[in-house]
């Protein structure tokens, strides 16, 4: 196995890239967060969605706390090189913390603003504690 080519992405001046974790079968876009090199080569190597926290400072392996863990399919890189496509299989169905399957349930209604359009699947504290 090769060694991935972590130069031809485009990292912002922070060291991170977007990533945007979609669903494999539905297409559904599930989240986005950000990766740097360690994250990615980690995703890469064991085939387990694992992001950047900005605000912990630290890699967060998607589901260690949940169990909602993404396990990667295929990793896309864009025309550019500053965003990356994580096409996932998502387990339990939820990928949000906010406990919905995506973190993009809210939808822009002109005559009336944002909208919550999707439901709260599980209570997130029954997923995270209080």
């Amino acid at each position: 196995m090769t060694a991935p080519d972590l130069d031809s992405v485009c990292w912002n001046a922070d060291g991170l890239v977007p990533a945007i974790a979609q669903d494999a079968d539905s297409g559904q876009v599930l989240m986005l967060a950000w990766m740097n090199r360690a994250a990615l080569a980690e995703t890469l190597a064991s085939g387990r969605a694992v992001y950047w926290s900005r605000s912990r400072r630290a890699l967060w392996r998607k589901g260690e706390t949940s169990g909602h863990s993404q396990q990667v399919r295929e990793v896309r890189l864009d025309c550019d090189g500053d965003a990356v496509l994580l096409r996932v299989t998502q387990a339990g169905g939820i990928a949000c913390h906010t406990g919905r399957s995506s973190c993009f349930f809210r939808r822009w209604d002109p005559a009336s603003g944002w909208e919550t359009v999707d439901p709260v699947l599980k209570d997130p504290e029954d997923i995270y504690g209080a």
